[in-house]
Formats: C-alpha cells, sequence, structure tokens
C-alpha cells in the first residue's frame, strides 16, 4: 500500500505533518509512505492518496479513523 500527504503550503499549515506522524504510529505492515506536492484539492482540507484514491478532509484526529474506513472497504 502506498500512502502519499500532500505537504503542499495549505496542507502544511493545517497540520500535515502531524498526520505524517500520526499514520507512523499506526505500524501499518507494507506502507510506503511519501510526502507529495499539492493534489489541488486545497479547500478540502488535508488530502492524502492510497492506491491512487484520494481522500479529503483529512486531520491529525480522524487520519487513523479514515485509513481503516479505506482499509475495510477494500478500495
Amino acid at each position: 500500500m502506498v500512502i502519499k500527504i500532500c505537504m503542499g503550503s495549505s496542507c502544511h499549515l493545517k497540520g500535515s505533518y502531524e498526520v505524517v506522524e500520526k499514520i507512523k504510529e499506526m505500524n501499518l505492515e507494507g506502507v510506503e509512505l511519501y510526502g507529495s506536492l499539492c493534489f489541488g484539492k486545497c479547500a478540502n482540507g488535508i488530502n492524502i492518496e492510497i492506491d491512487g484514491v484520494l481522500i479529503s478532509n483529512v486531520t491529525p484526529d480522524n487520519v487513523k479513523e479514515k485509513i481503516e474506513k479505506f482499509l475495510k472497504e477494500g478500495n
């Protein structure tokens, strides 16, 4: 699984670094974690991409829930 986190200025100011730290704390097996340039969805909060699927409105508080939902739905 590849997770890319937007590190553009807007997402950075909204806490993308903290999102990265929360993902690291999850100790997900087989995950490749990358920073990315802007996804162009700045109005939608912090954006991450998991295996090519864009997930918006991510925060340090809900990132675990959003990743678990993605895994459960089998995207």
